[in-house]
């Protein structure tokens, strides 16, 4: 069994182009299920759905979240897929395997106000480095690339004009991504300061580096983008990815088509993208009371529901 698994993780990576936070991801998952499964059941073969029908129980019974416990399972669908199309087994019990029911959580988004505000900050807050954080920010809220992507970014792969770049996404897709006005003037400000960091002796491609030079990892980036939250008028917690979200319900909510929105985020699936015509919560409540006389009254209580309504059609949909 551990054998097969280092197998199924070097395939995902060497063949499936899966990044290696995602091998990492399924590498725990993995190494839960052998933790999980009774001692007595050395051999694949031996597997059956009950067996893991009881990983999961055991998992809810710690506590894990639906989230967590569907990741879970996914993992371990993905691995007896694998040992089936490889023959190592005759049929594959974890086809039977079901998913927990999960509440769709709202994706964290920003409204204008709140991502014009974090991005101007960096020009007032005086921590850090300024003018690398607001070039920063202004690609990431401008072009909705992962903060993987934003990570990857190299000075090869900027446009001559700074109008977009090329990025390599989730399962090796190349797409284009651009950047806006604002983006350009905050890159053409931190360019030349960007080669005043990076040591003679050393040859850094990265966009976005360390005020040592060294190429910034996505942890770093989520430390930046936290320690501006903070300073927030509203200080509440925010992760890079809440400015793909903002991208992305910005996009939709002033008209663009979701298609094109799909192939902007690089989602291979359109059904991953219809989330976000379900999800500006403002434009939900300005419709309604816009098309209802007593529209003014709309509890926000409802206004979740409702969203929460929507999103759960979308996931029917997927379905």
């Amino acid at each position: 069994m551990k054998e097969l698994t280092e197998e199924f993780l070097a395939w995902i990576y060497g063949i499936r182009n899966m990044s290696a936070r995602t091998v990492t991801a399924y590498r725990r998952d993995m190494e839960l299920f052998l933790s999980l499964l009774d001692e007595h059941i050395e051999n694949l073969r031996d597997v059956t759905l009950a067996d893991m029908q009881l990983c999961i129980s055991r998992l809810s019974g710690k506590k894990y979240s639906p989230g967590s416990i569907n990741r879970f399972i996914a993992s371990i669908r993905s691995f007896f897929r694998y040992c089936l199309r490889m023959g190592y087994i005759g049929d594959n019990p974890a086809a039977s395997l079901k998913t927990l029911k999960a509440p769709r959580k709202i994706p964290r988004f920003m409204f204008r106000e709140e991502a014009d505000e974090i991005c101007g900050l960096p020009e007032s807050a005086g921590i850090l480095w300024p003018e690398r954080d607001r070039a920063l920010f202004e690609v990431l809220y401008s072009s909705g690339c992962r903060v993987s992507e934003a990570a990857g970014l190299t000075l090869e792969s900027l446009s001559r004009d700074l109008s977009g770049a090329g990025v390599t996404g989730k399962g090796g897709k190349f797409r284009r991504i651009f950047f806006s006005g604002d983006a350009e003037a905050a890159l053409r400000a931190y360019l030349p300061l960007r080669k005043l960091h990076i040591p003679a002796e050393r040859d850094v491609r990265n966009l976005f580096v360390s005020r040592r030079g060294a190429p910034l990892s996505v942890r770093g980036i989520q430390y930046i983008v936290e320690r501006y939250a903070g300073r927030t008028a509203e200080g509440k917690p925010l992760s890079p990815h809440a400015f793909r979200h903002t991208f992305a319900t910005s996009l939709v909510a002033n008209g663009a088509d979701v298609r094109v929105v799909q192939e902007l985020l690089g989602h291979s699936s359109i059904s991953t993208t219809q989330r976000y015509t379900h999800i500006t919560t403002a434009r939900l409540i300005d419709t309604y009371r816009q098309a209802h006389p007593h529209g003014g009254g709309l509890e926000e209580s409802e206004v979740n529901r409702v969203v929460q309504d929507s999103l759960t059609g979308v996931e029917s949909e997927k379905k």
